[in-house]
């Protein structure tokens, strides 16, 4: 097999296992000369400050796929390179802390993993790492009427406080004074400025007149959502 500057040019009748070798070898030239050409970069900058741009133009290269090059290679240095890796399974890790670097990087050796499954397994950790750690509770809807959550919202309004808030300390509290137990769940959370009420068993003074009274027609039920 002959390597030009244009072409590759094949023997006649060559073998599978000779291809099959031979495009092994082709592709470890290529990701090694990434490597070659960021550690390249690397020296000019830092040895030819005013004048390694020239020598790039001189060799006919991209700055821009250079510049890349040379920052995945200054991540890692010559020690921590890994030659059963690739030099993009580097580049997907160049961005992180040197420990998470190396943490990876053992998972995707041990693994034999491929680029694209090293970028999976860290798109999956992270998701992992931004769910939170107990389950959300289910939630429950309570059918009441509209002026009363109107009325409701106001007084939360009045109060300064978030609505849903405030309305699950109200219940919290009727419940604990009902109970005769002052303790509460764990998750149960007190919000600023709110008293503890007495009884929810009839209509408070100031709920409009037509939520209550007698033979009155239904009104538009709005649904409240109530953890459970």
């Amino acid at each position: 097999m002959l390597t030009t500057k244009v072409g590759l040019q094949m023997p006649t009748g060559m073998a599978y296992d000779e291809w099959e070798r031979a495009g092994r070898q082709l592709a470890d030239v290529l990701d090694s000369s990434s490597w070659w050409l960021g550690d390249w970069l690397v020296y000019g900058k830092d040895h030819y400050t005013d004048r390694y741009q020239r020598g790039i133009r001189a060799a006919g290269l991209s700055y821009q796929t250079l510049r890349n090059y040379a920052w995945v290679s200054r991540r890692f240095d010559l020690a921590r390179r890994r030659p059963a890796l690739s030099f993009q399974h580097h580049a997907e890790l160049a961005s992180m802390p040197v420990e998470e670097q190396d943490l990876w990087l053992d998972r995707a050796e041990q693994g034999q993993w491929t680029t694209k499954q090293l970028r999976g397994a860290i798109r999956a950790a992270r998701r992992g790492a931004q769910q939170p750690c107990t389950p959300a509770e289910p939630s429950r809807r309570l059918e009441v009427p509209g002026s009363r959550f109107q009325w409701w919202h106001k007084a939360a309004e009045q109060l300064g406080v978030d609505f849903e808030q405030w309305v699950m300390s109200t219940l919290d509290s009727a419940a604990a004074s009902a109970l005769k137990d002052p303790g509460k769940p764990a998750e149960c959370a007190e919000v600023p400025g709110l008293k503890r009420v007495k009884s929810l068993a009839a209509p408070a003074a100031g709920v409009p007149e037509e939520s209550t009274r007698p033979g009155s027609l239904p009104e538009r039920i709005r649904p409240v959502a109530i953890s459970a």
